[in-house]
């Protein structure tokens, strides 16, 4: 019982604290170039493993963050609630809109109740350029493929593969995603057209 306490306490000082510390101490920050990448900065250490360039907006919530593995360039924006306990990995230059919700882990029944049946976790993985569309949900030990855009509203609870665009309750394959031509990369453009 003793050595359970002190992993707890541990594990609670060396992940979870901390986490919550950085989001109180920038949460009240405005959301801007600056405050994402300072928050993602601050928040590195303290996750799995993460790659350089993470960008975290306000409200974000991680949850057993030991299982989370970020890769490079990664945004995560307002609201996101994600779940590492069956461990998941976000692969370099993933784009999570606003509240999206990532699970590694889904609740079990006993005696016909959920009180006390436990939790099933399996592995959840974003492949590499991938864009989750506003409140999308991922459900437990699901893999959506690289360069996939998942539209918004809907909720993955199958396997999605590279290059489609996906969207639906629950989400399936509506085609090929389609590549449109840029006309701004950056604020710069935006100002210039003014």
């Amino acid at each position: 019982m003793f050595k359970r306490i002190v992993f707890h306490l541990f594990y609670q000082f060396r992940r979870s604290l901390p986490i919550w510390l950085v989001q109180l101490l920038t949460d009240w920050l405005p959301d801007n170039r600056i405050t994402i990448r300072l928050r993602g900065a601050m928040l590195r250490p303290f996750l799995g493993r993460c790659g350089r360039g993470l960008l975290v907006a306000r409200r974000v919530t991680f949850l057993n963050p030991h299982g989370i593995r970020i890769g490079r360039d990664v945004y995560l924006a307002t609201g996101c609630w994600i779940d590492g306990i069956g461990g998941l990995t976000i692969e370099d230059e993933v784009k999570l809109s606003p509240y999206v919700v990532i699970t590694t882990s889904s609740h079990c029944f006993k005696d016909n109740s959920v009180c006390g049946g436990g939790s099933h976790t399996a592995p959840v993985r974003i492949g590499r350029g991938s864009w989750l569309a506003s409140h999308v949900v991922v459900v437990t030990g699901v893999s959506v493929g690289s360069g996939v855009i998942v539209g918004a509203n809907a909720v993955v609870t199958r396997d999605i593969p590279n290059n489609v665009f996906a969207a639906g309750v629950p989400a399936r394959v509506i085609g090929p995603r389609v590549d449109q031509t840029p006309n701004i990369f950056s604020r710069e453009d935006i100002l210039k057209g003014q």
